[in-house]
């Protein structure tokens, strides 16, 4: 009968009660008075009357009140603390403005994971649908090629091996991708061991420019350092990951920059970290892209991003190393003037 009422019930219950007490000690009290006028005994009496009437409130409290916030607010300790605070806390002591404040903080920390997991949840079906199309066009590719060679073309020797080195290019394009998809995921999983040295990033970028002077070349993009730039270049970092990281940057710029243009690397000292820029002169990128740039398979134009060539992965990859050194990577950009990609790395 009073299990479920409602709080609005519950106050006229808790009334009714008190009322119908009140109206009985007052019959109760006329008698006494009137049969037994010792004021010590009227006295006694107004203090069992007190007795019950407090007696009534706490029950009923308790019972319908006080008992279901315990069990609400037990769930809520429960799942914000470990199994020692748990046997330390003592609710019953705690006040109403203490359980305000955790049940307020609790459901602001449940939204907040709400919110987490939707985000997640879009991300996982974009990344899904990304990777679905990644490796669906070389995939089709390879497939058209070579049944184009086995539906006859194979004899023809105007498309043969024309056919034959195309569908290779694309088998290459699948094998980068699905390789990079594996170093995100041991990136991720820090499966991964960083074997920490100091060595001379300056040396290290000199060495990359010299392996990519040929590609630079074909566009007519000089490679160069910054002038006046941090003398001491030396950082503490895996040297083979940092190698991956400064080629991606340099590639991309060389890839999005214009013919004729330069791509500047530049080193600068801050107390206990160096900071590395990478900078090209290019097309430069809108400001609405510019957060999504190291999103997995992000292209800000899809169709001459494939035309170029790469994985869609490389950024990615690059922010995941960085973080994995504790460090971060940041990129601005203007349209028609080139973008500059900056991370930082412990001195040496």
């Amino acid at each position: 009968m009073f299990k479920n009422l409602s709080i609005r019930q519950l106050t006229y219950f808790v009334i009714a009660c008190i009322s119908v007490l009140y109206l009985v000690f007052i019959g109760i009290h006329y008698l006494l008075s009137r049969y037994f006028p010792s004021p010590w005994l009227q006295l006694l009496f107004m203090f069992i009357g007190l007795g019950i009437n407090i007696y009534i409130v706490k029950s009923v409290l308790e019972r319908f009140v006080f008992r279901k916030i315990k069990v609400i607010y037990k769930i809520i300790r429960d799942s914000k603390l470990t199994k020692k605070e748990k046997e330390s806390v003592d609710i019953g002591s705690a006040t109403f403005e203490s359980v305000t404040e955790d049940v307020i903080e609790w459901t602001r920390d449940t939204q907040q994971e709400i919110e987490a997991l939707k985000s997640l949840e879009e991300y996982r079906k974009s990344y899904v649908g990304n990777i679905s199309h990644e490796l669906k066009t070389p995939i089709f590719s390879i497939q058209g090629y070579l049944h184009t060679l086995l539906d006859g073309g194979l004899e023809d020797e105007r498309v043969n091996r024309n056919y034959l080195m195309k569908a290779s290019t694309n088998a290459d394009r699948l094998q980068n991708i699905v390789e990079d998809m594996e170093t995100i995921s041991k990136l991720e999983s820090s499966a991964v061991s960083l074997e920490f040295r100091k060595f001379d990033i300056k040396a290290l970028t000199r060495e990359i420019f010299d392996d990519l002077d040929k590609m630079a070349a074909e566009k007519n993009i000089k490679l160069q350092f910054k002038e006046s730039a941090s003398p001491n270049t030396t950082v503490n970092a895996d040297r083979e990951c940092i190698r991956q990281v400064m080629t991606n940057l340099v590639v991309n710029a060389i890839k999005y920059g214009k013919e004729g243009g330069g791509v500047k690397v530049s080193f600068y000292d801050l107390e206990s970290q160096i900071l590395i820029e990478v900078s090209d002169n290019g097309v430069g990128v809108e400001e609405r892209h510019l957060k999504h740039l190291f999103d997995r398979f992000y292209r800000v134009d899809s169709s001459r991003s494939r035309k170029i060539g790469g994985s869609g992965l490389g950024l990615s990859i690059v922010k995941h190393i960085v973080e994995a050194h504790h460090q971060t990577i940041n990129v601005r950009s203007t349209v028609g003037l080139g973008s500059t990609f900056g991370f930082t790395l412990e001195k040496g």
